[in-house]
């Protein structure tokens, strides 16, 4: 989030367009979810509005939440070799030392190669809080997730993405006083 933080009493004033436009990037390329939290508002702080639009993702169909995990890049995938993550999920993989600059060749292909099968094994991306995770701990997720069903992976998928929109919250949500 490039715009200077608000604070919530700033955030629950905002029109719907004003919101969405400051919110809808939470959750990754999907302002759906700040479109149905809108008129929930208002909302007491930040970790209130957080829980506002995880309901939201929990209450909505299963492929509504399959589009949100596959809005997600590849970490170290298509997205970052091209350079067109958003602002937010650049910082993020540079965050956890997945950024072009810093990896080698070798970590590259096991990026990929991990992609690839966690790919074929659940189609979708494999989504962890980068913010909360060292490189070594992303990799080790991947090939321990790799033996999860397909319905524990979801859930572990989209608790990782709830993760990741609170972070991006408190980069946004000025709570100090």
């Amino acid at each position: 989030m490039d715009a200077p933080s608000l604070t919530v009493e700033q955030v629950n004033t905002l029109d719907r367009d004003a919101f969405v436009a400051r919110f809808g990037g939470v959750f990754e390329h999907s302002p759906w979810v700040a479109e149905v939290v809108w008129a929930h508002r208002p909302w007491q702080d930040r970790a209130a509005l957080h829980g506002a639009m995880c309901a939201a993702i929990q209450a909505a169909p299963l492929e509504r939440r399959l589009e949100l995990i596959r809005a997600h890049p590849d970490l170290v995938g298509r997205a970052a070799l091209a350079g067109t993550l958003t602002r937010a999920s650049a910082g993020e993989q540079a965050a956890a030392g997945l950024d072009l600059g810093r990896l080698s060749a070798d970590e590259i292909a096991r990026f990929t190669a991990a992609n690839t099968a966690y790919h074929a094994r659940f189609g979708f991306p494999f989504v962890i809080c980068a913010r909360e995770n060292p490189k070594s701990a992303i990799l080790a997720g991947f090939t321990r997730r790799l033996g999860n069903d397909r319905d524990v992976e979801i859930a572990t998928a989209l608790g990782e993405i709830e993760k990741i929109a609170y972070y991006r919250l408190v980069d946004s949500i000025d709570e100090t006083e």
